[in-house]
């Protein structure tokens, strides 16, 4: 009789937790990500018994082999071998982890990426949901036999060692055929005064970050031949949990690194401007400019071909009724900018209809989903990082602008002027030209240039619906 349920072997429990580091997760993060009880975790890693589908989840969710990993049992169901979740067919994710097979229409951005990285390291910027993560977790899916990317989400990272003990984290991950990162656990174990087998840092180690994190790229330079790539995600959150004194060592220890360390690059990417971080250190007296040997590259929208293909997809995966598939695919994708992040939103609105749907009901659906109150769309944010990252003198200035520029058509700047100078906290002609500079680095607005000179508008008609109907204009 095949088995309801199942228990780690105890043997395995140094397995489950060295996982759950290497991987960033926690109980609570992997209850959330599976969809099942924290209490079901628990038991899990305490070796108790939990249902047989639970188990077989964490176990894949963790990279662990159930069968081996179990207690010991004669009687098996010959069907749980090829015991699967994950479907074939492409579904709407919204906010969610898109695998790298579903990532369509970056395959030429990728390879600039790649050829540009065995040149120099790079800043991977680009506005927020335009798809950098899902990208960056492609190269590290798909990477060039000469390559070992290895990439780290690092916006709960809240001190430089709990920094350093990610990046060694996930060096011991990738030497583990090769050897263990040797220097780093000598290291360690001078600081306890014994040998030092643990996969977290003693607290000791927090004052000697810098030392550790240098042995640490060298053990993984040393014990194997390939490009290493160090993908480093919300870079500039990270950096910002810091205090001013704590983010400049950081980045002049990495700056560094790079130099003394040829064979390493780094990718450094978030979905807010490093520009920000580093303005706001020179404020603090910071004189450097770190990442002045980093090549940046910005990511884009789709274009219209890969955005309809995604569509198309997404349109077949749930099964949306449409009369015609091509024309229906291309409206949605151009509804929303051809930004993957929104058309997987969109699509997921769609999901549950009962008839065909149209190019009405699409417009519609999208100016529904702008003005929804519980912002599922995340639109929020481009009037929030207004107050989060520009200064008090600065925030007039911008708010004024995209107010105009929501209303109006492409403006020169000599018509925005005309509107700025009759407001009094908008008044000073440069500080106009710096704030306007200032939205298009992050990605607010376009200089467009014609006959009669340079235009402004909003990069994104999204974006440009969104601001006005928040605004009430």
């Amino acid at each position: 009789m095949a088995r309801s349920s199942l228990q780690l072997n105890s043997e395995w429990i140094s397995q489950v937790e060295e996982s759950l580091a290497t991987k960033q997760l926690t109980q609570r993060s992997i209850a959330e990500r599976l969809e099942i009880s924290r209490a079901s975790v628990s038991k899990f890693i305490n070796c108790k018994p939990i249902a047989l589908n639970t188990f077989i989840r964490l176990c894949q969710e963790l990279n662990i082999d159930w069968q081996v990993a179990s207690q010991p049992e004669r009687e098996w169901n010959d069907e749980l071998a090829s015991f699967k979740f994950k479907h074939d067919d492409f579904k709407a994710n919204p906010g969610g982890q898109i695998p790298p097979q579903e990532v369509v229409g970056r395959e030429e951005l990728i390879n600039t990426l790649w050829e540009r990285l065995r040149q120099q390291s790079l800043i991977f910027s680009g506005e927020r949901r335009i798809g950098k993560s899902s990208i960056l977790k492609k190269m590290t899916a798909e990477a060039p036999q000469d390559m070992l990317p290895i990439y780290r989400d690092l916006e709960g990272i809240r001190t430089p060692i709990e920094f350093v003990e990610a990046v060694w984290q996930d060096t011991e991950t990738y030497l583990r055929e090769v050897g263990r990162a040797r220097r780093v656990r000598e290291f360690l174990g001078q600081l306890i005064d014994r040998h030092f087998e643990g996969y977290q840092f003693p607290e000791i180690a927090a004052s000697h970050w810098k030392t550790l994190l240098t042995k640490t790229i060298e053990d993984l330079i040393t014990l194997q031949d390939k490009q290493v790539v160090l993908i480093w995600d919300e870079m500039p959150h990270m950096l910002g949990n810091f205090s001013d004194e704590t983010a400049m060592e950081v980045l002049d220890t990495l700056r560094s690194l790079r130099q003394t360390y040829p064979d390493v690059r780094m990718i450094f990417s978030g979905s807010i401007g490093l520009h920000h971080i580093v303005k706001n250190l020179q404020k603090a007296g910071y004189s450097n400019d770190p990442t002045n040997d980093m090549y940046p590259i910005d990511g884009q929208p789709l274009d219209l071909a890969a955005a309809t293909e995604l569509t198309i997809n997404l349109l077949e995966g749930e099964e949306v009724p449409v009369f015609n598939l091509q024309k229906t695919a291309e409206d949605l994708a151009l509804a929303v900018d051809c930004i993957p992040f929104y058309i997987h939103h969109l699509v997921n609105q769609f999901k549950d209809a009962a008839n065909e749907i149209t190019q009405e009901q699409i417009v519609d659906t999208v100016h529904e989903c702008l003005r929804d109150p519980l912002n599922l769309w995340k639109m929020d944010h481009y009037r929030e990082r207004i107050d989060n990252y520009y200064h008090e003198e600065q925030k007039p200035y911008a708010l004024e602008i995209l107010d105009i520029l929501s209303i109006n058509p492409p403006t020169s700047f000599t018509r925005l002027w005309q509107y700025l100078k009759t407001e009094p906290e908008t008044k000073d002609k440069e500080m106009a030209r710096t704030v306007l500079r200032l939205l298009m680095k992050d990605y607010y607005l376009i200089q467009e240039d014609n006959l009669s000179g340079s235009l402004y508008t909003f990069r994104y008609q999204l974006v440009q619906r969104y601001w006005r109907l928040s605004r009430g204009l």
